[in-house]
């Protein structure tokens, strides 16, 4: 790199944060978890997917002088100058055992599988601690009030990473509470898709045989064409009722 090109690039602007105590001086422009492995640190726990869905990062931080708790996924939060970090990769909670197809989608069954659910002190805690914006205490008392599919629409984007329950004074751990209700919901009360059957239907009839023994069937050569000649992929604005050119699989 030329020495002019060097000068018009301005040096990136650098941050004090603090990870289990300890200073680090890192670009700002960084996720925290990004920045964690600038100061060193190998992530082997806590990770996960580094896109917002599987929850594992939870993260909670202060700021000097700051009476108030912060919550974020550290894949998606940037850092800010002298936040003082804690990861909570994992949570326990308590996790009920049951078998889906012996329990009834009610309201009472939740407080069967789940009893610690009515000690609920509407505080709000959960809801604040959510890094996804989920109104965890009103899907709570949807819960709490009997109502399972309320429960498991507004609990959907739940991705699991317990901070709700780290700060729930109830000692509630509320994603169970909700994946239970989803469940519930899911297997009980959504009506059944009819083309998901006739799909289901058409795999049991062995519709699908030759293409897949074709495919598996291909060496390495003839799958990249057929992987960049003949797929056909749904455009991002199609409307609901788009068909692929070639609908012998359909």
């Amino acid at each position: 790199m030329s020495e002019k090109s060097q000068s018009t690039n301005p040096p990136a602007e650098i941050v004090p944060i603090y990870i289990l105590g300890k200073r680090y001086d890192v670009p700002a422009s960084l996720t925290i978890q990004k920045a964690m492995e600038y100061a060193g640190y190998q992530l082997i726990r806590g990770c996960g997917c580094r896109g917002g869905i599987c929850g594992a990062c939870g993260t909670i931080y202060r700021f000097p002088n700051d009476s108030r708790l912060h919550f974020g996924l550290a894949c998606q939060t940037v850092v800010e100058p002298n936040m003082y970090l804690t990861q909570i990769p994992f949570f326990p909670g308590n996790k009920a055992v049951y078998d889906i197809e012996a329990i009834e989608p009610t309201g009472v069954e939740i407080v069967r599988q789940y009893p610690e659910v009515v000690k609920c002190m509407g505080c709000n805690a959960c809801t604040e601690s959510c890094p996804m914006d989920i109104k965890v205490m009103e899907y709570m008392s949807a819960a709490i009030n009997g109502d399972v599919k309320r429960t498991a629409e507004l609990s959907f984007d739940c991705v699991m990473c317990g901070l709700c329950s780290s700060r729930c004074p109830a000692e509630e751990v509320q994603y169970n509470i909700a994946i239970l209700a989803r469940r519930l919901n899911a297997k009980y009360l959504t009506p059944k898709a009819k083309h998901l059957e006739d799909r289901v239907k058409q795999i049991d009839e062995g519709r699908y045989e030759v293409m897949l023994r074709d495919v598996m069937k291909a060496d390495p050569a003839e799958l990249r064409r057929l992987y960049i000649e003949t797929r056909q992929m749904e455009p991002a604005m199609a409307d609901e009722m788009w068909e692929p050119e070639d609908k012998r699989f359909l």
